[in-house]
């Protein structure tokens, strides 16, 4: 799941194949989420929900804040990642 901004300027959440980018779609990824099984199965076995419960508390805003006011300014090129 992925939350974009299209070519029209719209955010929207879309989803994609095997988590590819949105970038091949002419999508803007602001953030994403991978909700397939590998992603929490280890340690949240089935338990989806509580994995997303979790994932909220790991985003960081900062970083998603810049991206959504650089999608805003009508910028193509995806700003750099940031550092961890």
């Amino acid at each position: 799941m992925w939350l974009v901004r299209g070519a029209s300027g719209n955010v929207q959440i879309v989803t994609t194949p095997n988590q590819d980018s949105p970038l091949s779609q002419g999508l803007y990824p602001i953030f994403g989420n991978d909700v397939w099984e590998h992603a929490y199965y280890l340690k949240y076995n089935n338990r989806r929900p509580e994995y997303l419960q979790a994932w909220w508390n790991v985003i960081n805003w900062e970083e998603i804040n810049k991206r959504l006011e650089h999608s805003e300014s009508g910028a193509k090129k995806e700003p750099a990642l940031a550092s961890r």
